[in-house]
């Protein structure tokens, strides 16, 4: 499995160059262009799902990622981001809707006159409504149920009295498996995808349609038709995130509007990207990132056992106890290496954490951190990195030797002229070195005076552009939390709080200048982080175990 897997993205590698970087032909397509301050279709901003099938929906109602059997599952569509880098993305990708009012033919919608997206309260149940020409309007609700294997997409399209109204559903799998889709009206038939993927309907005044795609198993179980029940498989969901978000502890006292909604769709966030049955954690619902990171996996369960769901943090200890950590730098669904990137040098030392938030016993051994890349994964940049070194349990004293410049730490060991890293942050929490606190909290300050409307970048010559990222934005709130500054600690999440999209999810990265996502949305490592950071500020009322988040803080 793993040879047949590493030649298929070597040979996928391969093609794609070909075609996507050989002269940019006219003939090539191109990625539609983006509606004021929004990102470009098909770059996911929004992912629903509960720890089943997952789907990723951009800006503009379309499905542009799937993944099943959970979030590190097979993809069914695949959106290439080598075609995103590029601006090649064919029009058709993945489950595109198009609507229109009067006689013209139906456009997508980003064509559309505006567009809006956030979630139903306490839910992953997309919600995305677009404003159209000629005075219509589409709603689009997505939901998947962990129960199921099927995205059930309801569209409600309505339109001044007496006009036409028509609805276009492209369905195209990347995996070149067969779509099957079925739209029904008041729980009748009204169409199902044909030789071409495409569904069409039409009416008058109000459209009201249910689309459901049916997946793996769930093809012969549910079979096509209105036998799905669409609108108790919707509600089903919903109730199901609302139940697991009661069954966790809420922000303590004090705790504002805008803190409890970001901790509450942060760990809803989680709950998307976490496998329920294996604990195996999709850092996002993208493909190249729709794989499990240690790392991320690992802040993962520190925060859902801080958040009182322990049980998830277990299966995510379990998951990263059984995969060699010395293969690769992440890891499919099944816990098989992915080629292409070597073992790095935290990865052990962010284990050992996710097996205290599982209540597992740790396992032993030194971990290796020089010469290894750190979590900044650039090619072939490796060396001895104080991230490795805080993650890997290096003493205080020995960090201090190696990494210290005057007041402050440095990202390379024993070269005080290298940068100051965010990553210093790491040995406040969830990595304690209280013998450095001088040291930490001088570089945290400088890490504080580097700050953006919309965060921070990795490191203060991060070589990756000037674009924040919205991970170290947040571990760095969570350090300050820890350290007892609070009101630094609040300044950083403000612009994570910038950063975040309208509907309440956290990119990798956003533009410097205008804040619009540029990678992976949503993205795990930085919500896990800031349920830490939130929980530190506002600790719970009721333990999450007998070791309470605020009594782990040695600062």
């Amino acid at each position: 499995m793993r040879a047949l897997r590493a030649l298929a993205g070597l040979a996928g590698a391969v093609l794609l160059a070909a075609a996507l970087l050989s002269g940019g032909s006219d003939s090539d397509p191109s990625t539609p262009a983006a509606l004021p301050g929004l990102p470009p279709p098909f770059l996911g901003t929004a992912v629903a799902g509960s720890g089943g099938l997952t789907a990723a929906i951009d800006s503009y109602g379309n499905v542009v990622d799937l993944r099943v059997p959970g979030p590190a599952g097979t993809a069914r569509i695949d959106n290439s981001y080598e075609r995103q880098s590029a601006g090649t993305v064919p029009g058709n990708t993945g489950i595109v809707v198009a609507a229109g009012v009067g006689e013209g033919d139906p456009r997508p919608l980003w064509e559309a006159r505006t567009v809006e997206q956030g979630y139903r309260p306490g839910t992953n149940v997309v919600v995305t409504t677009a404003a159209l020409d000629g005075g219509g309007r589409l709603r689009i609700e997505d939901s998947a149920p962990a129960s199921a294997e099927i995205l059930v997409r309801r569209l409600t399209l309505t339109g001044p009295a007496g006009q036409a109204l028509s609805l276009s559903i492209r369905v195209n799998l990347t995996d070149g498996s067969p779509a099957r889709c079925v739209a029904s009206e008041g729980g009748r038939a009204a169409g199902s995808t044909g030789p071409d993927g495409t569904i069409n309907l039409t009416g008058s005044g109000r459209l009201d349609t249910e689309l459901d795609c049916a997946f793996g198993k769930s093809t012969e179980v549910y079979g096509i038709g209105a036998d799905i029940r669409t609108e108790t498989q919707r509600d089903r969901a919903g109730a199901a995130d609302r139940r697991w978000l009661a069954a966790g502890v809420r922000l303590g006292p004090g705790a504002p509007p805008w803190a409890r909604a970001l901790y509450e769709r942060s760990l809803l966030v989680l709950r998307a990207l976490t496998d329920r049955r294996t604990g195996a954690v999709a850092a996002g619902a993208r493909d190249g990132w729709a794989y499990v990171w240690p790392r991320d996996a690992a802040t993962v369960a520190l925060a859902l056992k801080a958040s009182g769901h322990e049980g998830m943090a277990t299966r995510i200890a379990r998951f990263l106890d059984g995969v060699d950590l010395g293969a690769a730098a992440r890891f499919y669904g099944d816990g098989e290496p992915v080629p292409g990137r070597p073992a790095q040098g935290d990865a052990v030392g962010w284990r050992r954490g996710a097996d205290h938030a599982g209540g597992l016993p740790a396992r032993r051994g030194a971990a290796t951190w020089r010469g290894l890349a750190d979590y900044g994964e650039r090619s072939g940049d490796d060396g001895d990195y104080l991230a490795n070194a805080i993650a890997a349990g290096v003493p205080a004293a020995r960090i201090e030797r190696e990494f210290g410049a005057g007041d402050h730490l440095v990202r390379i060991a024993g070269e005080e002229s290298s940068t100051l890293d965010a990553a210093v942050g790491w040995a406040v929490v969830p990595f304690p070195r209280p013998a450095l606190r001088n040291e930490v909290t001088a570089s945290l300050r400088r890490v504080l005076a580097s700050r953006g409307p919309y965060g921070i970048t990795p490191s203060l010559d991060w070589p990756g552009g000037p674009e924040p990222w919205a991970a170290p934005t947040a571990w760095v709130a969570w350090s300050f939390a820890a350290l007892g500054r609070r009101a630094d600690a609040l300044t950083m999440l403000a612009s994570l709080r910038r950063a975040a999209t309208p509907a309440g999810v956290l990119p990798e990265r956003v533009d410097a200048e205008t804040g619009i996502p540029e990678s992976t949305t949503p993205l795990v490592w930085p919500h896990a982080f800031a349920v830490l950071a939130l929980t530190e500020l506002w600790p719970p009322l009721r333990s999450a175990g007998p070791d309470r988040p605020d009594t782990l803080n040695p600062w």
